[in-house]
């Protein structure tokens, strides 16, 4: 099992963090990314042409920090690949001894930097998932061909907190973890209260007696910032408390990674989240870094 997992299934709170591989040809800038997290978190992600734009395949990234002595998980989107290439590239990446994955849909390729690239979408992310369970659970791809030497996938899907009305329903959790999800790797969630009702609901709904849910945070750079998340990330939220915290401090940067290192704390006080998952797109790992330093990793 890989470390994450036997960390998740032992009830320690992990945490992950969040690399967008560059576009690079070389190594270096990933692998000193890397670096500056490496003891500090218990897995990284590497994002699949996030936003729809090129960058250097994650795959390859993964691949490369397991060469570096660091855990990867994998994303892996459905909008560039077809089911073979899908099939193939996982069983490449299990070879170079990737174990997690977390399995997404994929941004549309109109809003990045080649949009007219033709999306592919030859499976969902549910069919995808189940993919990967069949290879491991089976040793089999659909065809019914055997695998020599099966991967062994702790597989990951993503969600967005939100605080249940009446009319939710776990529906789409409990269709992810019958196609194998392991865990899940949230949206920002950046209102305690909210996330506190959200997994109330999943406790509740026996979501969390099979799936691990670990929150997404950030430090976020500035009001400014918050307010662009708010209107135009789906299902983000950051309290006005948050905002207005931000717009008083004399550096609001440091503010925001000394508000993310509150919201990791908080989130330890929850019972039933698995960890915190610490995303900082347009920082970098720098900012990653010094949440960690604040929280004591």
């Amino acid at each position: 099992m890989s470390n994450l997992q036997n960390k998740i299934r032992a009830g320690e709170f992990v945490i992950t963090a969040e690399i967008v591989p560059p576009l690079s040809a070389a190594g270096t800038r990933l692998l000193h990314e890397a670096e500056q997290l490496k003891g500090k978190v218990d897995a990284i992600n590497l994002t699949d042409a996030a936003a729809g734009k090129t960058s250097m395949s994650s795959f390859a990234a993964a691949a490369l920090l397991v060469a570096g002595g660091q855990e990867p998980i994998l994303q892996v989107t459905c909008r560039d690949r077809n089911r073979i290439a899908l099939a193939g590239d996982l069983i490449g990446a299990a070879a170079q001894g990737v174990e997690n994955l977390l399995i997404l849909k994929g941004d549309d390729p109109k809003g990045g930097d080649q949009p007219n690239a033709k999306p592919v979408f030859d499976f969902e992310s549910i069919e995808l998932m189940a993919l990967a369970r069949d290879m491991r659970n089976q040793g089999v791809l659909p065809s019914g061909r055997k695998i020599d030497s099966p991967p062994q996938f702790f597989i990951g899907a993503a969600d967005v907190p939100r605080r249940p009305d009446a009319k939710w329903s776990p529906i789409g959790m409990q269709k992810k973890i019958e196609a194998g999800a392991d865990f899940a790797q949230t949206q920002f969630g950046f209102d305690l209260d909210v996330v506190r009702a959200y997994i109330d609901q999943l406790r509740k709904d026996g979501i969390l007696d099979k799936l691990a849910v670990i929150i997404g945070v950030g430090p976020i750079r500035s009001a400014k910032s918050a307010r662009w998340m708010n209107e135009n990330l789906f299902g983000v939220t950051v309290p006005e408390a948050i905002i207005a915290r931000l717009e008083a401090a004399s550096d609001q940067a440091a503010e925001g990674r000394r508000v993310c290192a509150e919201l990791i704390e908080g989130l330890k006080a929850i019972p039933g989240v698995a960890g915190a998952h610490i995303m900082a797109p347009a920082q970098g790992t720098d900012a990653i870094a010094a949440v960690l330093e604040a929280i004591g990793r």
